[in-house]
């Protein structure tokens, strides 16, 4: 049969320089080869060919589409399959989009760098009406977060929310199917996608706040890993750190979780934060809407302080919702 070339030895025996962990939607695998073209662009020696490789892995939120994230245990599970193979050290970095990251990651895990933040907004995608506010009485809108869900039925109470789970395009394909009269998708999924066209309105966020580190990219990797440290820190955006640290800190102080209907936003004034954020209950028959305002420097303490304001203000709507998010 021969001798193998010296290329195809160095091909079978030699690790690459830094293995990403991704799960395999289209949107996911967009969202880890913009971080593998960032990671290249900031370093000479990882544009050596066969240095980067990237896996796909399936988590259990991905396996299992047939019911609501709060059913079957929440955001973790869009990361616990990349989390034990980052720990195993099978992966060397992980990507991920920051809205599924929970707000406590594993023991030796870090989160070292967010990336510039999309467009965090949400879109409204329908083919019978222009805008969520025109749909008639008893259309439905599909959507697989409680947050949508609960600040549709807020606002428009004559409407009708069902489950909607599954990708960009099988939640599409499921709207041209008519399953469901309307459905909202994350604007930054649809930009990332090169399918913004697909949007017939983006919302305002008066109308739909959205969900915390909404559009934010967030990559992982091993807490003494100084290597992978090195290599995500010219990947680091600040202004959107700031901003995701602010908003998860909200809801870390809420003790939110996929069964809480929580929503969130910071965004940059000159050398402040100012962050708005929401708590609902599960129905949209009531909600509480806090604003606070404090030193870009210090973004922790603002989304901590706001927590601390919807705590003072709605202290029967928070426990239903805590009470729910822990069952």
């Amino acid at each position: 049969m021969g001798t193998p070339c010296p290329y195809t030895t160095w091909i079978m025996t030699t690790r690459p320089k830094l293995v990403i962990g991704t799960r395999g939607s289209p949107l996911a695998l967009a969202q880890a080869h913009e971080v593998r073209d960032r990671l290249i662009a900031a370093h000479s020696e990882l544009a050596e060919p066969g240095s980067i490789d990237i896996r796909i892995f399936t988590t259990t939120g991905d396996a299992i589409q047939n019911r609501t994230l709060a059913e079957i245990g929440g955001k973790g599970l869009f990361t616990k399959e990349l989390d034990e193979a980052m720990v195993a050290g099978t992966i060397d970095i992980a990507v991920h989009s920051m809205k599924d990251v929970a707000t406590t990651l594993p023991p030796g895990i870090d989160l070292p760098c967010i990336l510039e933040r999309e467009d965090p907004r949400d879109a409204f995608i329908c083919h019978k009406a222009k805008t969520l506010a025109d749909l008639p009485p008893g259309a439905v809108v599909g959507t697989a977060g409680l947050r949508r869900a609960a600040q549709v039925l807020h606002r428009y109470p004559h409407l009708k929310v069902v489950p909607l789970r599954g990708n960009v395009q099988t939640r599409l394909n499921k709207l041209g199917d008519g399953v469901v009269d309307a459905t909202l998708l994350a604007i930054a999924g649809l930009n990332r996608l090169g399918m913004s066209q697909h949007a017939t309105d983006t919302l305002s966020v008066d109308t739909m706040l959205p969900a915390i580190a909404q559009g934010a990219i967030g990559v992982t990797c091993r807490e003494d890993d100084l290597t992978c440290h090195h290599y995500l820190l010219p990947l680091i955006h600040g202004e959107s750190s700031a901003r995701v640290r602010c908003e998860r800190a909200f809801l870390a102080a809420l003790d939110g979780s996929c069964r809480t209907p929580i929503a969130g936003l910071a965004e940059v004034h000159g050398r402040d934060i100012v962050f708005r954020g929401m708590v609902l209950r599960p129905d949209g028959s009531e909600a509480v809407v806090v604003n606070h305002r404090g030193p870009l420097s210090n973004p922790v303490a603002i989304g901590e302080a706001a927590a601390a304001d919807v705590r003072q203000q709605a202290s029967s709507l928070l426990a239903e919702a805590v009470s729910a998010g822990k069952a």
